[in-house]
């Protein structure tokens, strides 16, 4: 199993996840033709809170983060995001384990319907609830 090490954000993580989360959803945004990397930045950078942005680190690398903001029947996984690189290698499900146990409740999310990231939520136990022209919305109930 590969270990992975977390850390809250800083201010000066803004451009680095920014850059990572353009690398992630590209060839995502590409296959629904909505690839605009400005924008794929600015989603993040707009409402970026490194209060509740939690970095992922795999020897000294950063590859990956996510964002878990509270709400008020549980957390809404806001991003989540690892480096292509470093999918497919376990990595997603040892994060995910870590935000399942962080939200202790229900979560929910958004998905491009066009990404292959919605098997990986489904596989978690995701549950999809209504969709919308671009994305898939999702809740996955919390321990009763």
């Amino acid at each position: 199993m590969t270990t992975l090490r977390y850390r809250l954000a800083t201010q000066a993580d803004a451009g680095p996840l920014a850059d990572l989360r353009v690398a992630a959803m590209r060839d995502s945004l590409i296959a629904a033709g909505r690839f605009d990397e400005d924008r794929a930045r600015a989603r993040l950078l707009d409402g970026f809170d490194p209060t509740l942005t939690t970095c992922v680190l795999r020897g000294g690398d950063l590859i990956g983060f996510y964002v878990l903001r509270p709400v008020p029947d549980g957390s809404h996984l806001d991003h989540f995001y690892l480096h292509p690189d470093h999918s497919g290698h376990g990595c997603g499900a040892q994060v995910m384990a870590r935000i399942i146990a962080q939200a202790g409740g229900d979560i929910t999310l958004g998905a491009l319907k066009a990404s292959p990231v919605n098997r990986f939520y489904l596989r978690h136990g995701f549950v999809p609830t209504y969709q919308d022209q671009h994305d898939i919305y999702y809740h996955r109930p919390g321990k009763a």
